[in-house]
C-alpha cells in the first residue's frame, strides 16, 4: 500500500548501476539484467537465466534529502521442495558509502527448483515494500544494493524529500566473472558478498559476472565482458567446469586460451587477473559432476567422479590450478598486463580449519570477509595487478 505523503519516482535506468541491460516488465517494473539481451538468448536454460537476473553487485543510486525511502518491488525468491522455506533477500542502503539500514521485501514470486531433477515450477505472488526510516536529514548519496540471491522486479520508488541521480562515478570500473562463489552463495547481505567487500577496499565500481553454477567459460560471456568499459578485469574459473563435468583437459585450455583472447579484443592492455579455484577437499581430487546431498535434512554436496580417471582428462580443482597456471605464464610472456592467482591464497586449507565450507562447496558470511580480504591485498595492495590503476 503506497503512502499518499510521500513523493513517487519511477525507476529508470538512470538511477542503477552494475547492471548491463534493463527489461521492461508486463507491470510496467524494471528488471536489472547482468547480461544483455543477446547474449541471454545464447542459452535458454532455466537455471542460467534465474541466477542470470539475480542482480548480485546492482543498485540504485541517488542524491536526495530525504529521511524516508521505500522500495517497491516483485521479489522472485528461489526454494527447493523438501527444504525450508528460503530466507528473504536482504536490501542493503548505504548513505555516503556506509551501511546505514537494510530490509526485506516479504512475498513476491516463489521458483521452486528441484534439485534432483532440474525442473523448475514459478508461483506468483504480489509486491511488497523495501522501507528504511530515520535517516540523516541532509543531502547525502543513497546507494540501495539490491538482493544478490533473489530476483528484484523494480516498480517505484517512494520519499519523502525529492531524487536526483547520482552523478556518474569517477572510480575505476572492476569488470569481475566468477562461480556462484563470486556471485554471494551464503553472504549475509548484498554488500557482504566478497567481490562487494573487495571492491569497497579498493575504492572501485563493481560490476559483478558472478553466475551460480555458470562460470563454464561461455563464449557469450567472454564477448560480454570484451563489450564492456572496463579499467579492470577478473576472472574466477574452474569449480563450475569441474562440478558440471563440462569438459576434459583437452578442451579446458583451448577454451580458457579463447575466453582469453576474445577479452584481449576489446581489453588489449588492460590489467586482467586470472584467479583459480579456491581450496574446496569435495573436488580437490575427485572429478565431477557434483549432485546434491539432502541426507543430513540441509543441501549438501558431493563429487560423484573416479579419482582414478584422471589420467584420461577428468578434471579436479588441482588439475584447473595447474593448467591455469601454466596458460597464464605462457601468455604473460607478450601479455605483460596478464596475471596469475592461486584461489588458495585467498581460502586455503587453514582457511578452511576456521570457516568451513557449510554445504561442502560455499563459504559461509565469515568466508566471504576472508576472501575479500584476501583478495584486496593481492590484486589493490602494494604490488598487486590493480595496486596502480
Amino acid at each position: 500500500m503506497s503512502n499518499p505523503t510521500l513523493i513517487t519516482t519511477p525507476v529508470t535506468e538512470d538511477l542503477l548501476r552494475g547492471h548491463l541491460d534493463v527489461e521492461t516488465t508486463a507491470q510496467g517494473g524494471l528488471l536489472p539484467h547482468r547480461l544483455p539481451a543477446w547474449a541471454r538468448r545464447r542459452l535458454p536454460d532455466a537455471q542460467f537465466a534465474m541466477v542470470e537476473a539475480q542482480p548480485s553487485g546492482v543498485r540504485l543510486t541517488f542524491r536526495t534529502a530525504a529521511t524516508t525511502v521505500e522500495l517497491e518491488t516483485v521479489p522472485t525468491k528461489r526454494a527447493y521442495p523438501g527444504l525450508p522455506a528460503p530466507v528473504d533477500g536482504v536490501y542493503d542502503l548505504l548513505v555516503d558509502g556506509a551501511l546505514t539500514a537494510q530490509a526485506v521485501v516479504t512475498g513476491g514470486r516463489t521458483l521452486l527448483v528441484d534439485m534432483a531433477t532440474g525442473s523448475v515450477e514459478l508461483q506468483d505472488g504480489p509486491s511488497g515494500v523495501a522501507r528504511f526510516a530515520d535517516l540523516p536529514a541532509r543531502e547525502k548519496a543513497v546507494e540501495i544494493w539490491l538482493p544478490h540471491n533473489e530476483t528484484a522486479e523494480l516498480l517505484t520508488l517512494r520519499t519523502d524529500a525529492p531524487v536526483a541521480p547520482e552523478p556518474v562515478s569517477d572510480r575505476k570500473r572492476w569488470l569481475h566473472h566468477g562461480s556462484s562463489i563470486s556471485h554471494g552463495s551464503n553472504a549475509a547481505s548484498p554488500t557482504a558478498i566478497w567481490p562487494a567487500l573487495a571492491a569497497a577496499t579498493g575504492q572501485v565500481e563493481l560490476v559483478n559476472l558472478g553466475f551460480g553454477g555458470s562460470a563454464l567459460l561461455d563464449p557469450f560471456v567472454a564477448r560480454t565482458m570484451r563489450d564492456t568499459p572496463a579499467d579492470l578485469v577478473s576472472l574466477k574459473i574452474g569449480i563450475n567446469v569441474v562440478n558440471a563435468d563440462v569438459m576434459r583437459l583437452r578442451a579446458f585450455g583451448p577454451a580458457v586460451h579463447g575466453f582469453l583472447d576474445t577479452i584481449r579484443d576489446g581489453h588489449p592492455t588492460t590489467p586482467l587477473l586470472v584467479v583459480s579455484p579456491i581450496f574446496c577437499p569435495v573436488q580437490e581430487d575427485t572429478p565431477g559432476p557434483l549432485a546434491p546431498d539432502f541426507s543430513t535434512g540441509t543441501l549438501r554436496f558431493k563429487a560423484t567422479g573416479d579419482p582414478a580417471e584422471r589420467a584420461a582428462g577428468r578434471l579436479t580443482l588441482a588439475t584447473i590450478r595447474a593448467e591455469l597456471a601454466r596458460i597464464v605464464a605462457e601468455r604473460a610472456a607478450d601479455d605483460p598486463n596478464l596475471h596469475h592467482l592461486d584461489g588458495r591464497s585467498l581460502y586455503g586449507p587453514a582457511d578452511y580449519d576456521a570457516f568451513p565450507l557449510p554445504d561442502a562447496i560455499h563459504p559461509d558470511p565469515a568466508g566471504h570477509r576472508r576472501i575479500a580480504e584476501n583478495f584486496a591485498r593481492s590484486a589493490f595492495g602494494s604490488g598487486g595487478p590493480f595496486a596502480a590503476i
